[in-house]
C-alpha cells in the first residue's frame, strides 16, 4: 500500500562523514524519535535529507529513496553518508535489463516534484510506494497507479520465488 513520508527538518538520520554508510545498531538509533514524530503527525516514514546541507535527498528512516523521473529514469541518491542497499542494487540491475536508465547522483530538494512516482527500497518489502512527500516549504504528490515500481516488484519478486530466471546468479540453494 502506498505511503505518505514527512521531511522533518530539525532531525538528521547520519551525521556529516560518519558512520551512516555502515550497518551499525546506533546508526538506527537517531531515526527513531523523527519517525516516532513522523508518525504521530499521520506519516508512516520519516525522509531525511544530507545530514551536511539539508538539501540533498538522503535516505526515508527506513530504506533507501528511489524514484522514477517523469523521463522514465531510476534515480537513486549519491550519499556519502547512506546505508547501501542490495535490494537497490538489485532492482537498479532489473530496471537496466528492463531497459531503464539508471542515475546514481544527488537529488536536489527541489527535485521532488520531477518524479512521477518515488519507492522507498529494503530488504523487508522490496518496494513500498511513496505517494505524497511533505517538506515545509510544498507537498508532491506521486502517480497511484506506480506502473514503473510495480513491473519493478513483479520482476524481483518472481526471480525471489523461482517464477523468473535468476540471470544474474542472485539465489543460492540452502
Amino acid at each position: 500500500e502506498p505511503v505518505r513520508a514527512l521531511v522533518l527538518e530539525g532531525y538528521d538520520r547520519a551525521a556529516p562523514r560518519g558512520t551512516g554508510t555502515t550497518k551499525l545498531g546506533g546508526n538506527y538509533g537517531a531515526s527513531l524519535k523523527p519517525a516516532k514524530v513522523a508518525k504521530e503527525k499521520g506519516f508512516p516514514i520519516p525522509l531525511f535529507m544530507d545530514p551536511k546541507t539539508h538539501q540533498y535527498v538522503d535516505e526515508f528512516g527506513t530504506s533507501n529513496f528511489f524514484g522514477i523521473t517523469k523521463e522514465g529514469v531510476y534515480a537513486t541518491p549519491d550519499s556519502p553518508s547512506i546505508l547501501g542497499s542490495i535490494t537497490n542494487k538489485s532492482l537498479q540491475q532489473i530496471a537496466e535489463d528492463l531497459g531503464i536508465k539508471v542515475e546514481r547522483r544527488h537529488i536536489h530538494r527541489n527535485e521532488l516534484g520531477d518524479f512521477a512516482e518515488i519507492g522507498a527500497c529494503g530488504t523487508a518489502v522490496v518496494i513500498t510506494p511513496i505517494s505524497e512527500i511533505v517538506t515545509a516549504e510544498k507537498t508532491f504528490t506521486y502517480d497511484e497507479d506506480f506502473p514503473t515500481l510495480k513491473k519493478l516488484y513483479k520482476h524481483m519478486t518472481g526471480i525471489q520465488y523461482g517464477e523468473l530466471p535468476d540471470v544474474h546468479h542472485w539465489l543460492m540453494e540452502v
